[in-house]
């Protein structure tokens, strides 16, 4: 007898998921940015990427099950802060105005065990009605490098290119992008 595959599922993050969403994320990051960048840029990535608890507190944050394993998570914010995690410099959480300012897309990462599976679109199109049920018409984010193929395919554009700056000096090449929600 064979067992049909569970679907995935969606639920808002919660405190207890913080260890397993952060032990994700930094197995993300080291594995699935090496197609995408030099060893040190890899190693640099951490320190501009990350849990940000304050999206798990706003109730804006989700996480994806399969079976019993967390296979991905990400979110979205009101708050001005474009990309980072707690220990990120540069962060705002003044509350960002529906009519004129954009959403933003946060954190998203994939368990390098579930790609490919649609993880990833499963997230942004949680993180898309959410916002749009709250009045924002449009939605911006920082790409890394191994998202941006991801971001596109679900209808995003580049803004603008830059570089997060490290403590090390190397520069994380990350890509602003929007879409009209």
């Amino acid at each position: 007898m064979t067992l049909a595959a569970q679907p995935l599922r969606l639920r808002l993050a919660r405190p207890e998921d913080m260890p397993v969403l952060s032990a994700l994320m930094d197995r993300a990051i080291g594995e699935l940015l090496r197609d995408f960048l030099p060893p040190e840029g890899v190693k640099a990535s951490y320190e501009v990427m990350g849990l940000d608890t304050q999206l798990i507190a706003d109730g804006t944050y989700f996480v994806v099950e399969d079976g019993e394993e967390i296979a991905g998570c990400g979110g979205w914010s009101r708050r001005a802060t474009l990309f980072g995690g707690d220990h990120s410099a540069g962060r705002d959480a003044a509350l960002l105005d529906p009519a004129k300012d954009a959403a933003r897309v946060r954190a998203m990462y994939t368990h390098p065990g579930h790609t490919r599976k649609g993880v990833g679109r499963m997230v942004l199109d949680a993180c898309e009605a959410a916002a749009r049920a709250e009045g924002f018409t449009r939605a911006e984010m920082a790409a890394t490098m191994g998202g941006v193929p991801l971001y596109r395919a679900c209808g995003y554009h580049d803004i603008e290119p830059f570089e997060a700056e490290t403590s090390s000096g190397y520069r994380v090449p990350l890509i602003r992008m929007g879409k009209a929600l």
